[in-house]
């Protein structure tokens, strides 16, 4: 077993500790089963970089994970109903195919922490990164839920609702928030979260 292969397990046997299957309305055995493919291509390859394994929205609703994230025992929140959260979609991109995919190398986006999330997009652009998405954010606020307090809130570039704004996760009252910001604003607390790579399972053939 590759180091990558055992560390997506780790990350699998947490969300499901957590009940996404519960989300997903399935047992965990039937849960588990659907990221059998994606286990067994890890099991020969070995990733350099951090990985984060990615539900995809058609296996689970995004908005139904903020309140599975906690630091602390704070539980995480959004003050956005669900249809709004759910207005939030993929902008520029399509994700590998499902049910589940890797991010390469998630990072918090510190270095473009304090811009606009319109001027963070053009500098990962020229930069050759690319902007997370919402359920990859959520994925990395289930995952490592202290990098919100060691390192920074993050906008999520990657998905945009029709109005423009897009999805944030920040601490507030000491747990994870998920809310929006417009794409002109700034904040200092706020980096702009990218990868480097995405990977389905076809992608390792």
């Amino acid at each position: 077993m590759s180091r990558t292969s055992d560390e997506v397990r780790q990350q699998l046997s947490r969300i499901v500790a957590l009940g996404y299957p519960d989300v997903a309305d399935m047992s965990d055995d039937a849960f588990i089963s659907l990221a059998t493919p994606l286990l067994d291509v890890l099991e020969d390859v070995e990733i350099e970089e951090d990985v984060l394994l990615v539900p995809t929205r058609e296996l689970v609703s995004p908005e139904s994970l903020i309140a599975r994230t906690s630091i602390d025992r704070n539980a995480g929140f959004t003050t956005m109903p669900p249809r709004d959260i759910a207005s939030f979609l993929p902008v520029d991109f399509a994700p590998p195919e499902g049910p589940f995919y890797l991010v390469i190398a998630p990072h918090t986006g510190t270095a473009y922490t304090n811009r606009e999330p319109d001027v963070a997009r053009k500098l990962m652009d020229s930069d050759g990164r690319l902007p997370l998405a919402l359920e990859e954010g959520l994925a990395i606020a289930t995952q490592h839920p202290d990098w919100l307090v060691k390192k920074n809130g993050f906008n999520l570039l990657g998905s945009r609702s029709a109005d423009g704004r897009v999805p944030s996760i920040w601490m507030s009252q000491n747990a994870p928030r998920l809310g929006a910001v417009w794409p002109t604003s700034k904040h200092t607390w706020l980096g702009n979260a990218y990868c480097s790579a995405r990977r389905g399972v076809s992608l390792f053939a």
